[in-house]
Order: C-alpha cells, then structure tokens, then sequence
C-alpha cells in the first residue's frame, strides 16, 4: 500500500509512527508548506521523497492511500485532488470549511469508490468505545444529559503564539470550535445519534495579540473559546464548554448521566468511572494494547489513530467501506453542526443541523 502524506507536523507526531505497524504500508512521499518541515520528518522515518507542494507530490507519484494534516482551508482542495488521482483518503478534522466542502468531499470519494475517514481517532479509544457500549446496551438507561468541558491555557497569554499562526487565522479555518469541537461534535454523535437542534457561539476573547518573538501586534480572528448545546434527536442534551485562554490548563472532563447510571472520564487520568443509580463509582477502565507498540508518541490522540489507520488499510486491501470509524459523511454531519453554532452565535437563535444548506 503505497502511501503519501501532506502536512509533516502532525504525520511526525503521529501517522508516520503509526504507519510503521499497518501491515503492507510503505511510506513514498511527504509534502509541507516548507521543505526543511517535509526533509527533516523524511528523514527521520525513511521517507524517500519530500516537497513543498503537495500537488507536485500527487502528480509524480501513484498513491493507494493519502493522509492530510493541513490548515482546514486545504482539506478539500487536497482531498478532491487526491481521490481524482485515484487514492482512498485519510483526512484530519475539521472536515472542512463548512459543510458545502464537507458535502464534496463526501460525494467525490464515494463516486469515486474510494475508502474516506475523518481522523476522529478517539472512536478507535477503548475507554469511549466502551461508553458507546454500554449506551446502546442500556447499561445507563435513558441518557438524559451530557456534559463535557475542555479547558487550557495554551492560547491564554496574548504573546504566546506568533503573528500567522493558522490555529488564530478564521480565513485558514482556526480556531478552538473547529480544533477540538469537532471531536466533540463527533463523540456524541458516536454514542447519542444525530443533533436535532443546536444552540452556541465561538466567540475570540482575546483579539489583540503580540508576536511572541518580535512583539509586534497582530489581530486574532479565529476563535479561542466554544460552547454549544445540542438538542439531540434521541432526547438527550448535550453541553460542551471550551476554552483556550483560562489562566489553568484543566483538561477535558465528560460525564454521561442517564436514568439508571452515570459515566466520568477524565483526561487528566484517562480513568473510566461508572457508578450504578444508588451506588457508588467503581473503575472500568479499558486498556489499549497498542499504547505498548514500539515507537509512538505518548498519549491518547497519537495511539488511537494506529487502530484508525490499520481499519482503513484493511478497508483498502478487502474492497469495502470501513467497519468503524468517522467517514466523510459524518465529517459532512459534524460540519453541519460545526456551522450552525457559528449561525446561531452570529443570529442569537437555536438553529437546526437540517438548515445548513451545502
């Protein structure tokens, strides 16, 4: 399986390491936005070919796989371009733009018969796999209502990033809603259905911003805090709180609380807590085998996408969509969601996922 992949900062973190336990994968090409970025990651994972321009890199090589680790302005473009070359596709979240791209994306790979996944790894997490369980086994009940709240301090000091950063830039798709709410989006459709009605903003709190090494002044316009609350089909509510710029990182804590049970999972630990109604908590932590494989990076985000891309090479090699894991159609399904908190921040109104035309 021949594999190219476009963005070099995250592919070291974790898709070049991980790619080293998906059998049959032979990495034959990286590209970045700077070819220092693209040699040095080559290097390092004996990739035999790097550019700064990942259309170059499309056009002189046969791809059975491409993964995309860009600024969300570049998924779609990237993703298009690749599935019309006639590769199957692994492309970071958010999805896109907005939904429209999210739609396209969609419609070309399946037209195209190519495999699509969104890297939402933490589906392939055996402590929320395990949360998905036990909801559609009823172990909880009815699940009536979810909160979850991911709060840090990276983006908290004003001359903390440098003038350009992308993750700060709206124009290039930054931003904490799209960062880390997508995961969220994607999590709670993973255990609770889809969202009928949505109710948030994603505000910027801290607009003026100093470049960290030459202190000149610049404007963020990307947002650094998020909050929704999603009214899902099933009944349930959903609330998530997210912030970048608090004094304190605390991390993201979710609880699941329905008639019969209630479910804590901290970040901080990565310790599941179940406790039945009128008893107390007891630990049923799942261990993931694949935190021991040799050579990954530390911590949920960077083992977890092994098992993504081993579905996905699997996938590819037995001709069939993937068993498990985040398509491109629910990529087109977050966005949706994605979208209308922005609308309904912009429009002080609840705003339902079916309005977002693409």
């Amino acid at each position: 399986m021949k594999v190219g992949i476009i963005g070099a900062s995250f592919a070291r973190a974790a898709y070049l390491p991980a790619l080293r336990h998906v059998a049959g994968a032979e990495v034959v090409a990286i590209a970045s936005g700077r070819l220092s970025s693209a040699r040095a990651a080559a290097e390092e994972f004996g990739v035999p070919h790097a550019y700064d321009d990942w259309q170059d890199m499309l056009d002189r090589h046969a791809f059975d796989l491409v993964c995309i680790a860009t600024p969300t302005v570049l998924h779609a473009p990237q993703a298009l371009a690749a599935i019309a070359k006639g590769a199957h596709v692994i492309c970071e979240k958010p999805t896109a733009m907005d939904a429209a791209e999210a739609k396209a994306m969609w419609v070309a790979a399946e037209a195209a018969g190519r495999v699509h996944m969104i890297d939402h790894e933490l589906r392939f997490n055996p402590n929320r796999a395990r949360i998905a369980t036990m909801i559609a086994d009823g172990d909880l009940g009815t699940i009536r209502h979810v909160n979850i709240a991911n709060i840090g301090n990276s983006w908290a000091d004003p001359a903390g990033r440098p003038k350009g950063d992308w993750w700060s830039d709206a124009a290039q798709g930054g931003g904490r809603l799209g960062a880390n709410g997508s995961h969220q989006v994607d999590m709670l459709r993973f255990w609770l259905g889809e969202v009928a009605l949505v109710t948030g903003a994603a505000p910027v709190m801290v607009p003026a911003r100093l470049d960290k090494a030459t202190g000149q002044g610049w404007t963020a316009t990307a947002d650094d805090v998020a909050y929704f609350t999603l009214n899902m089909a099933s009944g349930a509510l959903a609330q998530v709180f997210m912030s970048g710029v608090a004094a304190h990182n605390i991390g993201n804590l979710t609880q699941v609380f329905g008639s019969k049970g209630t479910i804590t999972l901290d970040n901080a630990d990565e310790k599941l807590w179940f406790a039945k109604a009128g008893q107390g908590f007891e630990e049923i932590t799942v261990d993931d085998p694949n935190a021991r494989l040799p050579g990954l990076n530390k911590g949920i985000w960077n083992v977890s996408v092994v098992a993504l891309i081993q579905e996905a090479a699997a996938a590819i090699r037995e001709g069939r969509p993937p068993a498990r894991g985040a398509t491109f159609r629910d990529g087109y399904l977050n966005q949706r969601v994605l979208d209308a908190v922005r609308l309904s921040g912009a429009q002080g109104r609840s705003v339902s996922p079916e309005d977002i035309h693409a």
